[in-house]
C-alpha cells in the first residue's frame, strides 16, 4: 500500500522503518529540513529490532507536505498533540476523499484536526481514526536510525466520524493488523495510556529526574507506591469510560504489568531491558508533561466533569502538575470546555461522532 508518515520523532521514524520493512510504499515527510538532512540524503533508516539489525528504504523522502500524501491511501502521524493543529493546516488543501488518517495515539485530535481542516475549506470525506499508543515502543539512536524494543499486538481504534468506520478499519488493517474497532473517537481518546502512565512516573519522581543525570521512570521510577497511584487514576479512566456510555473492554494499565493482554503483550520487562528509556527528563519540557499533561489529563479531567465523574486522582494531579508549570492546566486548549463541546448532550455528542460535521 502506498502510504505516508509525516513528523520526526521516534513513533515517526518507527512508523516509516517499520512499515517500509513491512513492504510498503512510504513517503515520509517532516517539516524541518536541516534535521531531516541526514534521511533526504540516505533516503534510508537503520531499524534494530528483536530480529536484528535492517536497512529499510524509503520510497518518498520530503519537506513538502503535499508530495508527500498524494496518492497516498494511509496518512499516519505520530506525532505530539501540540503539533496536530499546524499539521492538519497543512495538510488541509491536499486532501482527497477516502483517505485515511491515523493518529497514534490521538488525545481528540481527530475532531480537532478534522475541524481545521474544515476551517481551512477542505470538503474532502477523509475520515481520522485514533488509538491507544503508539504501534511500538521505540527510541531513534541517531538521524537516521531507530531502535524498535516491540510492536503493539492489540490496538483499540475509534474513527472520525464513526459512519467511515468500515472504509477506515479496511484500510488501516492492510498496514496495522492489530486494529481492534470500537465505537468512536471519544472511546478511542479516552483509550490513550500516556495520561495515565506518565503523569504519576514524573510527578512522583520530580525530585529525582530534577537531582540525577539520568533516570530510569519505568525501572526504578516504578515502585510499589506509584504503580497503586496509577491503578487509581486507570480506574477513573475507566469510570469515565463507563460513565460515557462505552462498554467493551476498557484495556485497564495494570496489564501492561501483569499480563500479556495489554496492547503490547508482556512488554514491561523489554522496556526496561532495553536501556533506551534511562533518559534526562527536563520536567516541564518534556512531552511526558507537554503532551500526556497539559492536552491528556487535562482532556481527561474535562471529560469527567461533562459526565459528572469525581476523578479525585486525576485532579490532584493536575493541580501538582499546574503548580509545577506555574499554569493552570484545568483551562488548556485540549479540554472539552476550549473545543466548546462541554455544552453538548450526550446525543449531541453521539451525533457528532457517528456524523463528523464540525464547525
Amino acid at each position: 500500500m502506498k502510504l505516508a508518515v509525516l513528523g520526526g520523532g521516534n513513533g515517526s521514524y518507527a512508523a516509516v522503518g517499520d512499515l517500509a520493512l513491512l513492504g510498503h510504499e512510504v513517503s515520509f515527510w517532516r517539516r524541518d529540513r536541516a534535521q531531516f538532512a541526514p534521511v533526504l540524503e540516505s533516503r534510508r533508516i537503520t531499524v534494530t529490532n528483536i530480529d536484528g539489525r535492517h536497512e529499510a528504504p524509503i520510497a518518498h523522502v520530503t519537506d513538502d507536505i503535499g508530495s508527500a500524501v498524494r496518492d497516498a491511501s494511509l496518512i499516519v502521524i505520530p506525532t505530539p498533540a501540540f503539533a496536530q493543529v499546524d499539521i492538519a493546516r497543512a495538510l488541509a488543501p491536499h486532501l482527497v476523499d477516502g483517505q485515511v488518517i491515523f493518529l497514534p495515539p490521538g488525545t481528540f485530535g481527530s475532531f480537532v484536526m478534522m475541524r481545521e481542516i474544515r476551517q481551512a475549506g477542505c470538503t474532502a470525506d477523509v475520515s481520522i481514526a485514533e488509538t491507544g499508543t503508539l504501534p511500538w515502543l521505540a527510541r531513534k539512536h541517531g538521524p537516521t536510525e531507530v531502535a524498535i524494543t516491540i510492536r503493539a499486538t492489540r490496538l483499540p481504534t475509534g474513527v472520525f466520524p464513526a459512519r467511515n468506520s468500515a472504509h477506515a478499519f479496511e484500510i488501516l488493517r492492510t498496514a496495522f493488523p492489530s486494529v481492534e474497532p470500537i465505537e468512536d473517537a471519544l472511546a478511542g481518546a479516552l483509550m490513550n495510556a500516556g495520561p495515565i502512565i506518565h503523569p504519576p512516573l514524573i510527578l512522583m519522581n520530580a525530585g529525582p529526574l530534577e537531582h540525577f543525570d539520568a533516570w530510569d521512570i519505568h525501572n526504578e521510577g516504578t515502585q510499589p507506591s506509584i504503580r497503586r497511584v496509577t491503578d487509581a487514576l486507570d480506574n477513573e479512566r475507566i469510570a469515565i469510560r463507563e460513565a460515557a456510555g462505552y462498554r467493551g473492554e476498557h484495556f485497564p494499565l495494570r496489564d501492561h504489568y501483569t499480563s500479556d493482554r495489554w496492547m503490547y503483550g508482556d512488554a514491561h520487562k523489554r522496556l526496561v531491558d532495553s536501556g533506551d528509556w534511562r533518559e534526562k527528563i527536563v520536567l516541564t519540557e518534556h512531552r511526558y508533561m507537554t503532551e500526556d499533561i497539559h492536552y491528556g489529563l487535562a482532556f481527561l479531567v474535562s471529560v469527567a466533569d461533562w459526565v459528572g465523574v469525581e476523578a479525585p486522582i486525576a485532579r490532584g494531579l493536575l493541580a501538582i502538575a499546574s503548580a509545577i508549570c506555574d499554569k493552570n492546566l484545568r483551562k488548556g486548549e485540549r479540554t472539552l470546555g476550549a473545543l466548546g463541546l462541554d455544552g453538548l448532550t450526550p446525543a449531541q455528542m453521539q451525533t457528532l461522532l457517528q456524523e463528523g460535521e464540525v464547525r
